[in-house]
């Protein structure tokens, strides 16, 4: 009995004894050392190239820089880009070139931000940005629509 309560007890108060040795050594520590930031107000800073947030991106003049190509979805490892095409018009141009995606969409459940998508576009449409807060309640808010990827249109004054 006794050597059993040993086996099982002894291991458990040597882990418990680094722990506290490490909280000991973490409270004495100077406040520079510690790597923790208070997040909404501090921010660390990211690295030269971190990707996050994808966006889809415009000319000047406001169309889109998405000529509907699929080669972002061809690309993707993860699968998770969707690209539909559709003609451009003279009536209705919405891209330079011959044709234009009329919905794309990207889970954002399935990405693993691995930037192939943003190499493989011709036109330099697709773009990962610095925005890392990507949060969501539902799967469903997840799948990012064009709506939702594309820059604003600027207005020049």
């Amino acid at each position: 009995m006794a050597e059993t309560l040993n086996r099982t007890f002894t291991p458990i108060a040597q882990g418990m004894a680094l722990t506290l040795k490490h909280y000991v050594k973490m409270l004495t520590a100077r406040k520079e050392n510690i790597a923790t930031f208070q997040y909404p107000e501090e921010r660390r800073e990211q690295f030269p190239r971190t990707r996050w947030r994808h966006v889809l991106t415009r000319y000047d003049n406001g169309l889109e820089k998405c000529i509907g190509c699929s080669l972002c979805a061809g690309a993707c490892p993860a699968r998770c880009i969707y690209v539909e095409a559709k003609e451009n018009t003279d009536e209705n141009r919405v891209s330079p070139g011959e044709r234009y995606a009329i919905k794309y969409e990207i889970n954002m459940l399935r990405c693993i931000f691995c930037g192939y998508c943003q190499e493989a576009c011709p036109t330099g449409a697709i773009v990962l940005r610095k925005d890392f807060e990507l949060s969501e309640y539902s799967r469903q808010d997840a799948l990012y629509t064009k709506e939702m990827l594309l820059e604003p249109i600027l207005m020049k004054k």
